[in-house]
């Protein structure tokens, strides 16, 4: 704990003859009070070490662990390695052809197979080294076994070539044979059909092929499929996006190569209007084969149905609440019929009250009648 000490200071003596200077009789600007804000990332730092209480070295740890899970690795072997391009390396990808670099998985050479399209730059560069590092020529000369090695060399050198040109990486991820496999695996209709949860089968299969594709977009960021309670705006935004997916993958990867020997100014015209046919052909196919997919999955998304169901359900509860809910009759049909038939039942009961006293005024006279022929009889009998 840091200690606190007075100091005394005694100020000198004034030197003789001094005096206090004079004033000029200029004015001085008034005092403006200026309110500083606290910002910059030293700052920033600051707030966060005191919000969640670490010390400057706990802190640069943290941060420094940030920055290599950004990169996909975990720095083991380094400040300056991030743990990637360490992937395995089998035989077959040993003895690539150094002249068939065009069949060459580029990123799976560099070992960054598990980030691909996603590898930053840096990645690259980082990847690059450790195998040049490691399969250098001048390295393992004269080491028995390692005679392909400078193959290899050549391969490294092609992909990191290929991997460092914007221009030339999009090409290859255009056409990346890891995602080639991968687009003739698609679920189909009747597999949705057929599973135990057919919901859950549809999201678990088709996200990450939309996933996949939405690396191709112009357009950015690329709506998901989302959950199954997604609204009906977000289900139809997300559809309307990919029906009108705007895509950069382009073939101009697998051109056939323009032969450079030849100095025939036809045939080079001849191959590149060949290219230019076969890369509009691919690209054709490319767009109906991901319209297709689109179809299928608007065909057995079960949000449509749900959707479907609420709007009839809103519209059967709207058409309740106009006619009052009773027979499609309106509340004022509703009050007529219901007056026309209690005064039918009131009339239906006069006129049964009305049959009730003539029968009983019919059976008093009878009753009369009957008293006044006994009567007349009994004095029959007594004359």
């Amino acid at each position: 704990m840091a200690h606190t000490i007075d100091v005394s200071v005694v100020p000198p003596p004034l030197k003789v003859g001094w005096s206090s200077p004079q004033s000029t009789g200029q004015t001085v600007s008034p005092l403006v009070e200026r309110k500083l804000i606290p910002a910059g990332p030293a700052y920033l730092a600051h707030v966060r070490r005191a919000v969640h209480k670490l010390t400057f070295e706990e802190h640069d740890k943290h941060e420094e662990s940030k920055r290599l899970a950004n990169s996909n690795g975990d720095g083991a072997n380094g400040d300056h390695d991030y743990g990637i391009g360490d992937e395995e390396e089998p035989e077959e990808l040993l003895s690539l052809d150094p002249k068939e670099w065009k069949k060459q998985d580029h990123y799976a050479v560099l070992g960054l197979s598990h980030l691909r399209y996603k590898a930053s730059d840096e990645q690259i560069k980082i990847a690059h080294r450790k195998k040049v590092l490691k399969h250098h020529p001048d390295k393992k000369a004269g080491v028995a076994g390692d005679s392909n090695d400078d193959a290899f060399f050549k391969c490294i050198q092609k992909a990191m070539e290929v991997l460092t040109n914007a221009e030339r990486r999009r090409q290859f991820d255009s056409v990346d044979p890891f995602y080639e496999d991968l687009e003739e695996d698609v679920p189909t209709a009747g597999q949705v059909k057929n599973a135990k949860d057919p919901n859950a089968f549809f999201f678990k299969a088709f996200t990450p092929v939309f996933e996949r594709e939405a690396r191709f977009s112009r357009k950015q960021p690329v709506p998901m499929l989302g959950p199954f309670d997604a609204s009906k705006e977000e289900v139809e935004g997300f559809y309307d996006f990919w029906y009108n997916f705007d895509s950069w993958r382009s073939f101009e990867y697998l051109d056939k190569e323009i032969n450079e020997g030849s100095d025939s100014r036809d045939d080079k015209r001849y191959t590149e209007k060949k290219n230019k046919s076969e890369r509009a052909r691919r690209k054709k196919e490319d767009t109906a084969r991901l319209r297709q997919f689109v179809d299928l999955a608007l065909g057995v998304d079960p949000r449509i149905k749900r959707i479907k169901q609420e709007e009839k359900d809103a519209r059967e509860a709207k058409k309740k609440v106009k006619t009052g809910g009773v027979n499609g009759l309106t509340q004022k049909q509703q009050l007529e019929e219901a007056k026309k038939k209690a005064e039918e039942e009131a009339k239906q009961k006069e006129e049964e009250e009305k049959v009730a006293r003539a029968e009983a005024k019919k059976a008093k006279a009878a009753a009369a009648n009957a008293a006044k022929k006994a009567r007349r009889a009994a004095r029959g009998d007594d004359a």
